[in-house]
């Protein structure tokens, strides 16, 4: 057994290679528990500044990150017990070869999995304190968190880059930056449009002319805003959908603060029949004038129903009122209500509404003339 234990293929003897598989296989089979168990600590860590358990979310997002780290680990452990064979006369770590693109590509791999699982981790951190901004009246935190976030996330991308750079390529990270001084001129000239959608978003944050939640109409778009990014803005369409809108656009039009507005207006038009009476239409007028004054939703001060117009085919009165409130439910149900009662009205006051008619007079010649 030891004879073949012993017996070498490629400089590397079978218990060699029965070690390197055996780690993988171990590995790979304890991956699962390992990211398991840290994500569980993870969890009642961060649980603690919350009143639910977010285990399965915040697993969801560390799983992928947490278990490329352990592979990574697992690969370089299993690797460890095999040496590259002398016959390939491959050049040392620190000189161009085979050994330094190995070397160098597991260095930048995992150097780019340490920087996403730390920015996972601001997930997670994200998570919790969105929870609790949702718990609160103000929707300006609402707004702010999902932005610093963002900004977040940039800022650690970039750093864990520029690590990456330094301690894989051995640069020097001040002098890249400073040689790069003339080159980031050309950068921005390219990314302006880019750049400009990030200094609208700052300026959405500083001038708030919306919040995260106010419903807005923008270029012709009206919806619930939903979210502010670095470089747009996602608004939810009263048909559903989910538009995403450049933050330079959002400062630049005109912009429609709905959610601002005090009240609802409706305008429309009461044809009744021409043979409607004198003292029937003033009645209308009068009942339905009453009726818009009394109503416990709608504005006591700026309701008007007048005789409008002599119209083609009806007699026309122009009813304008605003409704106290912003939600659209409750709209519909006021201004149903309020029609109800004007058919009552109407009905009551011996008259009918008008339908577009056209009335034809035959005149009669006599043949004798």
């Amino acid at each position: 057994m030891k004879e073949f234990l012993h017996k070498t293929f490629f400089e590397n003897s079978v218990e060699d290679y029965l070690w390197a598989i055996g780690s993988l296989i171990i590995g790979l089979i304890a991956l699962r528990f390992l990211g398991y168990l840290l994500i569980k600590l993870l969890s009642k860590r961060l649980n603690r500044y919350t009143e639910e358990d977010h285990f399965d979310i915040f697993y969801d997002i560390l799983k992928k990150p947490l278990h490329q780290f352990f592979l990574l680990i697992i690969v370089y452990i299993s690797a460890s017990f095999l040496r590259y064979p002398e016959q390939w006369d491959l050049k040392p770590i620190n000189e161009f070869g085979l050994r330094m693109i190995i070397a160098k590509s597991y260095g930048v791999l995992l150097g780019v999995n340490i920087t996403w699982l730390i920015v996972k981790l601001a997930d997670c951190i994200a998570y919790i304190l969105k929870e609790k901004a949702e718990k609160t009246e103000s929707k300006q935190d609402d707004q702010l968190i999902p932005f610093v976030t963002d900004i977040t996330k940039v800022i650690i991308w970039i750093f864990g880059l520029l690590v990456v750079i330094s301690n894989v390529f051995d640069i020097n990270v001040g002098s890249l930056v400073a040689g790069l001084g003339i080159g980031g001129l050309a950068v921005a000239l390219a990314a302006q449009e880019t750049l400009e959608n990030l200094l609208g978003s700052f300026t959405i944050f500083l001038d708030k002319p919306f919040m995260v939640g106010d419903l807005v109409t923008v270029n012709g778009i009206t919806g619930t805003v939903e979210r502010v990014g670095l470089r747009s803005t996602r608004i939810r369409t009263l048909e559903k959908s989910y538009v995403t809108v450049p933050n330079k656009k959002m400062i630049n039009a005109e912009l429609d603060n709905l959610t601002l507005r005090t009240s609802r207006r409706v305008d429309f038009m009461i044809g009744l029949i021409y043979g409607t009476k004198l003292n029937d239409m003033q009645n209308i007028i009068n009942e339905v004038q009453t009726l818009i004054d009394n109503h416990p939703q709608t504005s006591d001060t700026d309701n008007i129903v007048r005789f409008f117009e002599f119209a083609d085919s009806s007699l026309n009165i122009r009813v304008i009122y605003f409704v106290n409130t912003m939600d659209w439910n409750i709209f519909l149900d006021v201004k149903q209500e309020i029609n109800f009662k004007i058919m009552e009205i109407v009905e009551k006051n011996n008259t009918s509404f008008a339908f577009p008619s056209t009335s034809v007079y035959i005149e009669k010649f006599n043949q004798n003339q």
